[in-house]
């Protein structure tokens, strides 16, 4: 039984287990461990229980002679036994019993000691202890006594109030050559009857089982994912059981798809002969079920009825209305989230979050939908994981999500070139997707995180999956343009002006608005002329629409690069590409690419920069031209000698954002020419005019 996901932007999934070695769905994960590992760093263990071998539980002590799977030299622990039982009561409730055995192997997989587990009212937690068996010495036992609790780990971007704990146990002397281990007893009271048994982890599995027992009628339907389908055996007693052996470790690998969409895994959807407890067996079913929740909270309030007066007032048609009241939700509702019991899945009233002006993301979906049935505009709940790839059309019904945004039903005739993100419908017409939290995203737009991605659109009919729009390349990208001149020493100096747009310029405000002074608001700036110039001093920066999202974020600022041009003798050594790098070490592994490829996003990056050239000087010699294209990204550059100018050009564009590990090695060629691009020069000459004249040769006077 998983617990709740909260819908709201960039919460991390839940996870119940070794607190380092559940990767979560979610890019957060760094994060939240890191967290964890602090807090229990600041944690000193008082009373660790000296265990004797009697005390070491026998599935523990089966293990502590039990042969290591397969594995190379970076493998930095097994886990040589798992164990699951999820034990379903007549009336709903659920007991889960946890035991996991993993033998450390490399001081790294000092993680492995650490156990997570985030209750709430539903989770009540029953027995939680563990064991570490050292190569020499005395065995340790602890306890949840030991455990120490905190208020969830890991949450972010505005949640005020939730009613998850999270309480984590370090296992004493999980050090290289241990056996450690530990038994996790909970209490479930489940909103939706599934289940999900992850086989999976970062560490090669010598024997994993699940065992299920159900009371008399009921029923399961069981999906595998990422894994053949293993027929289950029965243990006796009317138990269902799974086991498997020799599972391979998933080797994280940069920019992979999220765990869901590459870990082994068994869900379970389960079904009372009343029908009054079930999971999901259809997304259609899931649809109604969210829409069940929802249900009475887009009524509007008469305040709700004024705002959309005065708003829809100021413009004269249908498209300015809705404009004006995304702008309204986007920017004037503050993201904070209060989710208490069901309110993790659950939107707060629409004339609550009117009235508060705050809420999380199903909370600003739903205000927004209201306003927008006030002016005659249809729209629906559109539920969505924020990491592209961890719901796919093969994942089964089940609640893989932490987002929720809208698709509004565009009025007939509507094409304004500016709705980026819309997408026909054979049903419903044509849908405009939009994300009333993100507030750097524009109206018309989708960032990148949740472009191509699956979601449950939730209509009166229920939920269907549906994949979400992918914008066009040049929907975010930079235009860099610099008029620089050179001197006779080798120092540039020059103006450079460039213009952001879509996902980039989002990124820029973000880094803006968190600067703490105005001083700091000139580090992007300085960033990217530090990665790219040995020495430099910005003259002067400015900025430009900062606060308007639907226009492309600008800077302009002057540099000055003393020593940028090397000299030779009579010769200047330039390099034509000035700023910026779109090189990539990311493939520049030993092991060969396991998984895809993912992008941030579809991207055009145009650069041009102009250099005067130094009097008296001219050009030699310049790099050959770049045209390199693989469909799902290309680059092209030239260097051009344009009278007293030397000219550098480029383009580089991801077309795709997702790129099979088949086209790992094009990718990483791909890269290796950006980077020879990157660094060539060109060869300026001391014309024949300006070369001073050797000094007169001196002949011996004789006398």
């Amino acid at each position: 039984m998983r617990s709740r996901l909260s819908f709201h932007r960039l919460r991390p999934q839940r996870c119940t287990s070794p607190a380092a070695s559940c990767p979560e769905a979610g890019r957060l994960r760094s994060r939240t461990l890191l967290r964890s590992a602090l807090l229990l760093a600041a944690c000193t263990l008082l009373d660790v229980g000296i265990a004797d071998a009697a005390d070491i539980p026998s599935w523990i002590q089966a293990q502590v002679h039990a042969p290591v799977p397969a594995h190379d030299e970076l493998t930095d622990a097994a886990l040589l036994y798992g164990e699951t039982v999820l034990t379903v009561q007549p009336n709903g409730r659920v007991r889960r019993l946890e035991r996991k055995v993993y033998r450390i192997l490399r001081p790294d997989g000092r993680r492995h000691g650490i156990v997570r587990v985030d209750i709430d009212p539903q989770i009540r937690l029953i027995g939680l202890r563990a064991w570490a068996v050292p190569a020499q010495g005395k065995s340790f036992a602890v306890g949840d006594r030991d455990a120490v609790e905190s208020s969830l780990v890991g949450v972010e971007n505005g949640e005020l109030m939730n009613d998850v704990r999270t309480r984590l146990l370090r296992i004493p002397a999980a050090e290289p050559g241990s056996v450690i281990g530990y038994e996790l007893q909970l209490e479930e009271r489940p909103y939706v009857m599934t289940d999900e048994w992850g086989f999976q982890e970062t560490v090669p599995v010598a024997e994993t089982r699940y065992t299920l027992q159900l009371p008399p009628g009921w029923s399961y339907r069981a999906s595998w994912l990422n894994h053949s389908e293993v027929a289950p055996g029965t243990a006796g007693g009317g138990l269902t059981q799974w086991v498997l052996h020799d599972v391979q470790a998933i080797r994280p690998e940069e920019q992979m798809p999220p765990w869901g969409a590459v870990a082994g895994r068994l869900a379970l959807s389960l079904m009372s002969p009343d029908g009054h407890s079930q999971g999901f067996g259809s997304w259609q079913q899931m649809g109604s079920w969210y829409l069940g929740l929802a249900s009475g909270r887009l009524a509007a309030s008469p305040q709700i009825t004024r705002k959309v007066q005065e708003l829809a007032a100021a413009s004269p048609d249908q498209l300015g209305k809705i404009r004006a009241l995304a702008s309204f939700v986007q920017q004037d509702v503050r993201y904070v989230a209060i989710e208490l019991g069901i309110g993790g899945f659950q939107p707060h009233a629409a004339a609550e979050v009117f009235e508060r002006r705050y809420g999380d993301c199903k909370d600003k979906a739903t205000l927004l939908s209201s306003m927008l049935r006030e002016i005659g505009v249809e729209s629906y709940y559109f539920v969505v994981n924020t990491v592209r790839g961890a719901v796919s059309p093969t994942t089964p019904p089940d609640l893989a999500f932490n987002h929720v945004i809208l698709a509004i039903r565009l009025p007939a005739g509507v094409t304004d070139a500016t709705l980026l993100a819309r997408q026909a419908d054979p049903k419903l017409g044509t849908l405009l997707y939009f994300d009333p939290t993100d507030p750097f995203t524009p109206f018309g737009r989708l960032s990148g995180d949740l472009q191509a991605g699956y979601g449950l659109l939730v209509t009166a009919q229920g939920g269907e999956l549906v994949q979400a729009p992918q914008l066009a390349a040049s929907s975010s990208g930079v235009q860099r343009t610099a008029k620089l001149t050179l001197d006779e020493e080798g120092t540039l100096r020059g103006q450079v002006d460039e213009i952001w747009s879509g996902d980039r310029a989002s990124q820029q405000r973000q880094a803006v608005r968190a600067a703490r002074q105005d001083s700091d608001r000139i580090k992007p700036v300085e960033a990217l002329a530090a990665s790219s110039l040995a020495s430099f001093q910005i003259v002067k920066a400015a900025l430009g629409d900062l606060g308007s999202t639907d226009r492309p974020f600008q800077w302009h600022y002057s540099l000055e690069a003393p020593g940028y041009a090397e000299a030779a003798g009579e010769l200047l050594l330039v390099r034509p590409r000035v700023l910026g790098s779109r090189s990539s070490a990311l493939l520049e592994t030993r092991e060969p690419r396991q998984y895809p490829i993912e992008f941030e996003g579809p991207e055009h990056d145009t650069d041009v920069f102009d250099i005067a050239l130094p009097p008296g000087y001219v050009v030699d010699e310049i790099p050959p031209p770049v045209d390199i294209d693989l469909g799902f990204v290309a680059y092209h550059s030239k260097t051009e000698s344009i009278g007293r100018t030397l000219r550098y050009s480029r383009t580089f564009q991801i077309s795709d954002v997702s790129v099979p590990a088949a086209g790992a090695d094009a990718l990483k060629h791909f890269y290796r020419v950006i980077e020879d691009d990157e660094r060539k020069s060109a060869v300026l000459r001391r014309a024949a005019a300006h070369i001073p004249p050797a000094p007169a040769a001196t002949l011996p006077v004789s006398h």
